[in-house]
């Protein structure tokens, strides 16, 4: 049999901050990383669009032997995972798995909420999907679920103005927002990949009582979970610790941002679209 990375797709740089949690729980497998910049950012684009794009880089990772691909984007994961799961995964590659990173959160969000009340901060995107209240709904149908779109966010943190105090404003606003649909709010989600950079600002803007989670280590320990729970998949992923990185934008431009998000120097290689 020939194994092959696990692939890690996101529309930019947010799945970055996914991945490095994933790499920590999993650090013997090999991983391809795929930022697809040139086309980004998703959330503000329309359910079809964002469907194709992320079709064809899905099939890319196909292409290139992997067996288990994750969405480490909420947009993605929002707008075309259930489609592709449903539609075209029979066709395509129907020993191939695809996961998104909505799922693993909402499985467990309920649990972590004493109040039952949770707040979302998203993108346009993913707020209008709406895939947050539904999922949650299926596993906690006693929780409230309330959102927020926060479109400034994911900007400044690509323009690197998010330690910044212009950032403030902004932040403060769609906490300000949010928080005052409900005072039970005791849990609020980060449903963007890119919002980790912001958390220590965001702490700055709510109560101490109101626990902030990210995503990353929900996503990582899930994708744990599933290989434990799925050897026929976990068995075709290669194990030899090598991560690689493509996007199909600027490489330069994508090594000088992925460092933010990752933590550590990236080296990516272009992606002709």
């Amino acid at each position: 049999m020939i194994k092959g990375p696990i692939g890690v797709f996101d529309s930019g740089y947010g799945g970055l901050t996914v991945l490095k949690e994933i790499v920590a729980q999993l650090p013997q497998y090999d991983y391809l990383y795929l930022g697809d910049n040139a086309r980004a950012p998703y959330g503000p684009r329309s359910f079809d669009t964002v469907y194709q794009y992320t079709l064809q880089c899905v099939e890319w990772f196909f292409s290139q032997g992997c067996s288990l691909v994750v969405l480490a984007c909420n947009t993605a994961s929002a707008k075309a995972l259930r489609t592709i799961q449903q539609n075209d995964l029979e066709k395509i590659a129907p020993g191939k798995r695809v996961l998104g990173v909505i799922r693993p959160t909402t499985e467990v969000i309920g649990s972590l909420s004493k109040n039952k009340t949770v707040g979302i901060l998203g993108t346009h995107g993913t707020v209008q999907s709406g895939s947050y209240p539904i999922e949650i709904a299926k596993f906690y149908p006693e929780v409230k679920v309330y959102q927020e779109a926060c479109p400034m966010w994911v900007p400044l943190i690509e323009n690197n103005e998010h330690q910044g105090p212009g950032a403030d404003y902004f932040v403060r606003k769609h906490i300000d927002h949010l928080l005052a649909q409900s005072e039970g709010i005791d849990t609020i989600l980060l449903a963007c990949t890119h919002y980790p950079l912001l958390a220590d600002k965001i702490k700055q803007f709510i109560p101490a009582d109101i626990q902030l989670l990210s995503q990353g280590k929900i996503v990582a320990e899930s994708l744990q979970d599933y290989l434990d729970r799925h050897p026929e998949i976990a068995g075709k992923c290669s194990t030899g610790g090598q991560i690689t990185f493509f996007t199909t934008d600027s490489t330069e431009d994508f090594d000088n941002h992925a460092t933010t998000f990752y933590g550590k120097p990236v080296k990516s290689s272009h992606l002709q679209h």
